[in-house]
């Protein structure tokens, strides 16, 4: 996606985006490792408790206890066979029989071991009374506000609770899902009950991904101090991870999270075998051996020892090889492998000799330097300086709605979320309000209401926050004409400078401004009166004219628009548009015969579709030199999405979603925009920014250049795949994998591997999935697992979807995110990438 970009040196604030940073907690070096007990216990709990609604679902917090009956361990080893665990020692593709595992290097371990016991959650008076418990009020709204007991539970990374009248646990959630705490009255509902609860009781628990925020209000200041300070030191705590040891039971409750179904006798030998010290716990090394057997990669081992002439570590020379012929690296191999090494190898002395150790060599593979996401495709890294036609911008729907479109919730969240994402075109219906306030909500309908006011203030706040590339406010103006002058008065006074009231040279554009020239500022687009020039006082540079024939009458027309304009659109407010007046869509011959780059329509999506299969190249032309915006249809109440790709290969730009409903196409959305510095914009291919260009997304013989590109995707192996949400207690998934490609219609196809019975820890493939692409350029890919169900419907386990511009080859991790689009590590899927390009006709 986004072929002729050429790299920039002006960055972006940096992508804030929901999906964290992944990490596999066997493979990350010393001074990168975020592993430790207190990580794994963190992630895995929040994804166990991800959907769990009571504590039956835990046990008391704990995993089966001395009393549980034995448990047959599927998928890494044998039952009850005494010994380290590994998966079965099976030939890799490329190779003879399997290595035996590697030891873990010296350095390594003390590194590991120290980092293990240096430090642990110390229990403070605060936490202490947050374990004790505290009884306060959960808000939704000014008449819904409940009494409920919230608890620390034992762990220090998990908060239960209850309600006050029926004593039933209502609720859970980790401290790993929550992403700040905000003080005082800084959400709606909580501003709404300003006068009945001061802010120094009031706190908002905000989450990562799509979940809900939490609004309480304590008893005291003093509790809410307490549980604010309380929660803030358990999320950098959780950030530190520092923690330092198990007991058996912690590691039953680890393997249980892990997706490992372990006989209990066995589980009990290993952790003998690592207790060295017989402590009866597990601390720093003894942790590092334990985890380390768990996590042995066979498939990986078997890779390093074909290119390890001793099978005990790469030499330098080995690695460029490696790099070189599998990973297809050819530029500066040798810098990079040296790179690698300083940055990978556990072992000082290793460093020292310049060679990769087993152990670097798994944590390389599992680094973003060896996922298959391009790390340089990551930051910015396209010219921003075309057209703002020519490129694809990430946009919202309805962006005030948190829920469905009938009687959900209207919230500044939904603004704040949106913008964190990297979305650039966000949208807002003004109607009238109480005491001249104009109001956002959505029409005729039940949905809840937010002043004009505290949107601007919001979008002021965090417009730029993970962007520093323009964003476009898209207006439903639905208001009187006196409370249209309060909109512009509004977003004069709070967005001062940043919103763009003139063009950026003073003169009627010839074509739109880049991404570049219009950095910082918000664009609004809604109706004006007149035309651009009308507005401005020097003379336009480059008019499109109007032709002869159609002098008189179409001055007329304008004419009569104008004055029916000036009747119903507040002239304060329609000065304030500027690059995006609102035109209705009259055909592709009308809009270039009359229409201006400056101007923009916004189709429904069953309106494009007859487009894209009526008139596809004309289209794909039209927005060459013009923004279109595609917006859900209405019949969607439930806040459902269409497919974007179909939009973006005829070349819309302003393809509106609902960010606040999960599925394929957020995935779609999240995986195209997750590259450039999540940005917000990305750079169309070259053939759909000529506005003579011959392409048709129904035809792909009309993209000039060379026949379809093959590729071949050998999924090998899948690493500690979560378990399904609200699955029965002990359920170990059966996982298979589907590759999906969203891209143009002949390029659309899904393949999946067969399914792994009972094995969520390890599970093998080793298949091959095969796809011929004829438009790689807007071809998107999206690996899916799911959790292969005889009876039902297959359950979702997790998915990573990206462009095909930005896959590496070769041999790479997929580290997998959630539904909601949030990191879940450490799970990922190993794959081989081969792309195989079509031989040079002139060649042949």
């Amino acid at each position: 996606m986004g072929m002729g970009g050429r790299p920039q040196t002006a960055g972006t604030a940096g992508c804030s985006h929901p999906c964290r940073p992944h990490h596999c907690l066997c493979t990350r070096p010393p001074v990168l490792l975020r592993s430790g007990v207190t990580l794994i216990r963190s992630d895995l709990e929040r994804r166990r408790l991800r959907g769990v609604r009571g504590p039956g679902a835990s046990r008391g917090g704990g995993g089966p206890g001395a009393d549980s009956p034995p448990r047959r361990y599927q998928g890494a080893g044998s039952p009850g066979s005494p010994g380290p665990v590994r998966p079965p020692a099976v030939k890799h593709p490329r190779s003879g029989a399997a290595p035996e595992s590697g030891s873990c290097q010296r350095g390594e371990r003390r590194a590991m071991a120290s980092l293990l016991c240096n430090a642990r959650i110390q229990l403070t008076d605060t936490l202490e009374q947050m374990q004790q418990g505290t009884l306060m009020r959960k808000v939704k709204s000014k008449s819904w506000k409940k009494q409920r007991f919230f608890k620390l539970q034992d762990d220090c990374m998990t908060i239960w609770y209850q309600s006050k009248r029926t004593g039933k646990t209502e609720s859970a959630f980790s401290i790993s899902d929550v992403e700040t705490v905000r003080e005082g009255h800084q959400s709606e509902v909580l501003q709404s009950l300003a006068e009945e609860f001061p802010p120094e009781r009031c706190f908002t628990i905000v989450f990562y991904g799509r979940r809900g925020n939490l609004d309480l209000i304590a008893g005291s200041a003093e509790e809410a101090q307490c549980w604010v300070q309380g929660l803030r030191q358990l999320i950098e705590k959780a950030d530190k991870n520092k923690d330092g040891r198990m007991n058996f039971k912690e590691v039953q409750r680890l393997l249980k999270m892990m997706n490992v179904d372990m006989n209990e006798d066995h589980a009990l030998r290993l952790f003998q075998d690592a207790d060295k010290s017989e402590s009866g716990t597990l601390e720093g090394e003894e942790f590092v051996l334990f985890y380390k057997a768990l996590t042995q990669r066979e498939e990986v081992l078997s890779l390093f020892q074909e290119f390890s002439e001793d099978g005990k570590k790469l030499t330098l020379l080995e690695l460029v090889d490696f790099l070189r012929q599998e990973q297809l690296e050819d530029e500066g191999t040798e810098e990079m492998a040296m790179e690698l090494i300083d940055k990978y190898e556990p072992s000082e002395t290793a460093r020292a000799r310049h060679v990769l150790s087993a152990d670097g060599f798994l944590m390389y593979l599992c680094s973003p330097e060896g996922s298959i996401f391009n790390p340089q495709h990551r930051a910015l890294w396209q010219d921003m300086n075309q057209p703002l036609c020519h490129y694809f911008i990430s946009s919202s729907h309805n962006t005030y709605l948190i829920e469905d479109q009938l009687r959900g919730q209207s919230s500044i969240e939904g603004y704040i979320r949106a913008l964190k994402r990297g979305c650039r075109c966000l949208e807002v219906d003004c109607w009238d309000g109480p005491n001249g306030e104009p109001m956002v909500y959505h029409g005729h309908t039940f949905t809840s209401k937010i002043p004009f006011r505290e949107v601007v203030s919001t979008l002021g706040k965090y417009a730029f926050k993970a962007s520093d590339y323009p964003v476009i406010l898209s207006l439903e103006n639905h208001c009187s004409m006196e409370q249209q002058e309060v909109l512009a008065q509004q977003l004069k006074d709070i967005l001062g400078e940043q919103l763009l009231t003139t063009t950026i040279d003073g003169h009627v554009p010839s074509h739109l401004p880049s991404p570049e020239e219009l950095k910082h500022k918000i664009l609004l687009k809604g109706k004006k009166i007149g035309r651009l020039e009308d507005t401005l006082d020097g003379p336009g540079d480059e008019v499109p004219d109007v032709s002869d024939d159609d002098n008189g009458a179409e001055a007329e027309e304008e004419r009569r628009r104008a004055k029916k304009d000036k009747e119903t659109l507040a002239q304060a407010l329609s000065d304030c548009v500027i690059y995006c007046k609102n035109v209705s869509f009259r055909g592709f011959q009308e809009a270039r015969s009359h229409s201006r780059p400056s101007e923009i329509s916004s189709l429904s999506e069953a309106k494009a579709r007859k487009l894209i299969r009526d008139a596809g190249n004309e289209f794909v032309r039209h927005n060459a030199w013009q923004l279109t915006r595609i917006y859900p249809s209405g019949m969607r109440t439930d806040s459902s999405n269409y497919s974007p790709q179909e939009m973006w290969n005829a070349g819309c730009q302003i393809v509106a979603l609902n960010f606040q409903t999960a599925g394929t196409e957020m995935d779609l959305c999240d995986g195209l925009f997750s590259q450039n510095g999540c940005c917000g914009y990305v750079l169309k291919p070259p053939f759909m920014r000529d506005e003579e260009t011959l392409f048709n997304p129904s035809d792909p013989s009309s993209r000039e250049g060379p026949g379809p590109i093959t590729l071949t995707i050998q999924v090998i192996s899948g690493q500690q795949l979560p378990k399904v949400a609200n699955s029965k207690d002990g359920a170990i998934i059966d996982p298979l994998v589907r590759v999906e490609i969203h891209g143009v219609p002949a390029d659309q196809a899904h393949q999946e591997t067969k399914y792994i019975e009972n094995n969520g820890f390890n599970p093998r493939w080793d298949e091959t999935l095969q796809f011929q692409l004829h438009v790689p350029e807007l071809a998107l890919v999206r690996f899916v697992v799911e959790d292969y169900d005889k009876t039902s419907r297959n359950d979702f386990v997790g998915q990573f979807t990206l462009a095909f511009a930005n896959i590496k080859p070769g041999y790479r991790h997929i580290h997998l995110l959630s539904k909601d689009g949030t990191s879940i590590p450490p799970s990922s899927l190993f794959v081989h990438i081969r792309i195989t390009e079509p031989p040079d006709p002139e060649q042949d």
